[in-house]
């Protein structure tokens, strides 16, 4: 655990679905955890590296199974941040709600990574006010995504009977589409503005 929380992101998926099993685990978790440590054996020389010369551009990566847990359904969120050439931010974890399409579950995800982006954000734009070379410094950070439906979704305000279930909470992202410099989804590319801080407190 302290491994994935700190220096490795590989390990985020795997642990995190260990983790649901601590209190009824069986033979078969105990054979993953025992792959698991086989494979931290067996890359103890891979890390982060982060590189003086390198781009200092904030850039985001979200994307979600779904109905991955075949108990209750739900998927997984997973996103990570790369500064400098490596990860500095990452997360995995199951949704808490059931996602009835693709689409929802990725739309779901971006909100947590979008929440994520901006907290990014407004850090790397403190520093940067202290002298550190970035690119961004309070500008928009873009988030990769590959779901095309999630892009249309975020941008159109309508409501439809196959969407109007989702939680207000996630219309985060709908949100920042309204009230961002740009407000675009394109290419598969969210842009996250630095103007957003008070909405992620609101959805906190």
């Amino acid at each position: 655990m302290y491994l994935m929380v700190e220096t490795r992101p590989d390990l985020a998926l795997a642990i995190g679905k260990l983790s649901r099993f601590v209190s009824c685990y069986g033979k078969e978790h105990w054979a993953a955890i025992k792959r698991v440590l086989r494979y931290v054996k067996g890359s103890m020389d891979k890390g982060l590296v982060f590189y003086k010369n390198s781009c200092c551009v904030l850039q985001g990566f979200s994307d979600a199974d779904w109905a991955g847990d075949h108990e209750t359904r739900r998927s997984t969120t997973g996103f990570t941040f790369i500064f400098g050439g490596a990860a500095v931010s990452w997360d995995s974890q199951m949704q808490k709600t059931v996602a009835l399409s693709t689409m929802e579950a990725e739309y779901m995800a971006l909100c947590e990574a979008s929440k994520e982006g901006v907290w990014l954000n407004k850090l790397v734009k403190r520093v940067a006010s202290q002298g550190l070379r970035t690119a961004i410094s309070g500008g928009l950070i873009n988030i990769k995504v590959d779901n095309s439906g999630r892009n249309d979704f975020s941008k159109n305000a309508v409501e439809h009977k196959r969407t109007k279930h989702i939680d207000i909470r996630y219309h985060f992202v709908r949100d920042h589409d309204r009230q961002s410099d740009t407000g675009a989804l394109c290419n598969g590319r969210h842009s996250v503005g630095p103007d957003d801080e008070r909405a992620r407190q609101d959805q906190a």
